[in-house]
């Protein structure tokens, strides 16, 4: 119990009953009385209402997944959330009986008493306002580590990149709402898990298609880059399966711009040549790996595609496209249209 309030309660109750001493039989017991429940009402109110001196105002407290109710009421008294953990035990089951308490990061923005923190706890109120992200339709995992690193103060980026790289092409581009205190992992979690909510719209159309899914997330990664409307991306679809299926060469210019950062227009004939295994000038059949997180629109275009009699394409820098057959056509356009 606060010293203050165990000091004023000692003064308060000499005084009464040495007061009591010349009083009646019947009037030292009510006295008596009175002072039990002023006691009793005191240590009600240093331990359900007055939160601890050191109570951690402004920080944040984490429940990992899992937590018992006893080691969360331990953990609350150790980092002087609370006075008892006893007590706040008592108060979680009274609230919440036997349902699990809310998991997460719970910030505090001042003292709250020990009823405010079992209430806060079992009903998952945890004190932080969403933020709002948008990662864009084909975002890289390096153009999402800058977004959540320039939205989140502690977000690490360097562990994000480290899990987050190897699942490139899987992380679903949309707009999130996560707690200013989001870790990497949950953020990739969460993503991954959205992903795999957003595939299951088209599975039939890709056991239709008869690619396997890594396949068919290289080529949307491939479209995202690629092309701007739905039907440019069935179109150029319909061009790289023909290329892949009579063994040409895909020489798409977007791998590029994942393997050093160039677009088409900046491209020179020894970048052509760089030695890796996403550079489609190279090495046949689709890159190694996705180049980029494809939305829904590119992946479902990569399993619908649009038959044409097509084997080249290009863009010009409005973004107009021009479709022919054969290569002579290409050069062709190349020159009308790609002039300085």
């Amino acid at each position: 119990m606060d010293n203050r309030v165990v000091h004023i309660l000692n003064v308060g109750s000499d005084f009464l009953l040495r007061k009591s001493k010349n009083l009646s039989v019947h009037k030292r017991q009510v006295i008596i009385s009175l002072v039990a429940v002023v006691s009793v009402l005191a240590v009600f109110y240093v331990v359900l209402y007055r939160a601890p001196v050191n109570f951690p105002e402004g920080g944040t407290i984490t429940i990992e997944e899992g937590a018992h109710l006893s080691g969360i009421a331990q953990q609350f008294e150790r980092e002087e959330v609370v006075r008892s953990a006893f007590a706040l035990r008592i108060l979680i089951l009274l609230f919440n009986g036997e349902r699990e308490i809310f998991a997460g990061d719970y910030y505090f923005n001042s003292k709250t008493s020990l009823l405010g923190v079992a209430q806060i706890i079992t009903r998952g109120e945890f004190g932080l306002v969403p933020v709002k992200v948008t990662l864009f339709e084909g975002a890289t995992v390096d153009e999402m580590a800058l977004i959540f690193e320039n939205n989140f103060d502690l977000f690490d980026v360097e562990e994000f990149l480290e899990l987050a790289l190897p699942k490139e092409g899987y992380l679903f581009p949309d707009t999130y709402f996560f707690l200013p205190t989001v870790t990497p992992k949950k953020v990739i979690k969460v993503m991954e898990e959205n992903f795999t909510a957003k595939i299951q719209e088209i599975s039939d159309d890709i056991d239709e298609f008869g690619e396997s899914l890594e396949d068919v997330v290289i080529m949307a990664s491939l479209l995202e880059k690629e092309a701007r409307t739905t039907k440019t991306r069935r179109t150029i679809a319909g061009i790289l399966w023909n290329r892949i299926a009579v063994g040409m060469l895909l020489q798409v210019d977007a791998v590029f711009l994942y393997i050093n950062g160039k677009n088409t227009f900046e491209l020179s004939l020894e970048d052509l040549q760089i030695d890796s295994l996403y550079n489609t000038y190279l090495y046949p059949g689709l890159p190694r790996g996705p180049i980029a997180n494809p939305g829904l629109d590119a992946l479902k275009a990569a399993v619908n595609p649009i038959e044409t009699s097509y084997f080249y394409y290009l863009s010009d820098r409005e973004g107009i496209m021009y479709y022919s057959k054969t290569f002579e056509e290409h050069k062709f356009n190349k020159e009308r249209y790609l002039r300085q």
